[in-house]
This record gives C-alpha cells, sequence and structure tokens, in this order.
C-alpha cells in the first residue's frame, strides 16, 4: 500500500490496483496549429506540464502498473459529433475541418495522436472518445473492471474540461481518484485553480489532490 500525503487528507492506493489515467495530452490540445489554438488560446501553458507528465509516465511504467491514454477524436463522417458541439462558438478551425496537422480532433489523423513525448507502448490502453468525459460511449468502465482497477491518478488537459468531467465520472462509478497538479492544465489559470478546489472540496468530494513530485516520493518508498 502506497500513501500520499494529498490534499484534503491522505490518499491510499495500491500500485496494481490503480490506473494512471493521462487525458487528451494530444497534439490538437497541445501545439500551435491544432483545435485548441484555433479557439484562439495561448497553448504555451499546456506545453509546460509535458516534462512532469512524463517523469510520472517512466516511473509508473517502470511499476508495471496500467496505463490508460485517452484522445477525443471523432469519426471521419462526423456521425459521432453533434451539430451543437460542432457549431458552437466562433472557432478559426471547427471539428472536422483541415487544419496544419490533419483534420481536427478526427481519429487517425496526425494532430490526434499523443504527443510524442508521452505516446503510448503497445501495452498500454488507448481511448478514443467522442465527449469530454473518459468514459460516456467508451469501453474504459469495463476494461478498468476486467483489470481489477479501484483507484485512478489523473493527469492531462484541460483541467476543467475533460480532465474534471473523467473525475466526476469516475467517483459516479466508485474510483477513488487522485489529480496531479503540476501534471495538468488550463488555457485559463484561473479555471484550474477553480477546479481543483472543487474536487477536493467537501472532504474529497469527487477526488485528491497532489503534486507529482509527492507522488513520484510516495512511489519511489513503495
Amino acid at each position: 500500500m502506497v500513501t500520499l500525503a494529498a490534499d484534503p487528507f491522505a490518499f491510499d492506493f495500491e500500485p496494481r490496483k490503480t490506473a494512471l489515467v493521462i487525458i487528451d495530452m494530444q497534439r490538437d490540445f497541445v501545439e500551435p496549429g491544432g483545435f485548441g489554438a484555433s479557439l484562439g488560446n495561448d497553448v504555451t501553458p499546456l506545453q509546460a506540464i509535458i516534462p512532469a507528465c512524463k517523469a510520472v509516465l517512466d516511473a509508473w511504467r517502470a511499476v508495471g502498473a496500467l496505463v490508460v491514454h485517452t484522445r477525443e477524436a471523432h469519426r471521419p463522417d462526423l456521425a459521432d459529433c453533434p451539430p451543437a458541439k460542432r457549431e458552437r462558438g466562433k472557432p478559426a478551425l471547427r471539428i472536422g475541418d483541415a487544419g496544419p496537422m490533419g483534420r481536427i480532433l478526427i481519429a487517425g489523423e496526425a494532430g490526434n495522436q499523443i504527443v510524442p513525448d508521452l505516446a503510448p507502448t503497445g501495452a498500454e490502453i488507448v481511448i478514443d472518445k467522442p465527449g469530454k468525459g473518459a468514459f460516456w460511449a467508451t469501453p474504459l468502465h469495463e476494461m478498468l473492471r476486467a483489470a481489477g482497477i479501484t483507484h485512478l491518478v489523473f493527469m492531462g488537459v484541460t483541467t476543467e474540461v475533460c480532465v474534471q468531467t473523467s473525475m466526476r465520472e469516475a467517483n459516479d462509478r466508485g474510483y477513488d481518484s487522485l489529480l496531479l497538479e503540476d501534471c495538468t492544465e488550463s488555457y485559463f489559470p484561473q479555471f484550474k485553480l477553480a477546479a481543483m478546489a472543487m474536487i477536493r472540496a467537501q472532504g474529497a468530494i469527487v477526488g485528491w489532490t497532489a503534486t507529482s513530485g509527492q507522488f513520484l516520493h510516495a512511489l519511489a518508498r513503495h
């Protein structure tokens, strides 16, 4: 058992019953020319978390525990993308449009791939999700149950949208979840802070938070 000094109180987990879930660290969100940038956002803060994410991923792989990567991805015919989602706002490029890295948020396109530093190995689970949450319209819950997973450690982007949505879905399904504070980011710093506060409020109503340093220190003592 690993005991981590998390917020709002200690987070205990068994690595063999825990999965590292990396949310949407894909080029479309993190690199210039992708969907995030087309919305007018500065992607630099999202790129800045990659080294911390890689350190955690490398340590987790060394333990031999389960890794899950998610990508927000749609079918080429956009049959799984509601018109309201595609038409929302006034982005320079919409979902399905051709961008510098291929069609935006379309499965199989270059921009839809995980950034190279965090690229999945053949043994790791990769979930293409049509929505914000990792569980909706995906087989993730069934796959985690089959693997005996009870706890989840989250990283990725963006904190207040796909990460928080996935953590709330996990909570509803009975998982205990930890978010690594310096391994998640938002295009809006105040949104990240608010999301983390909501996640750990009222005695970890959604989950716990801790830094990657705290997590790696606890894992090394296991």
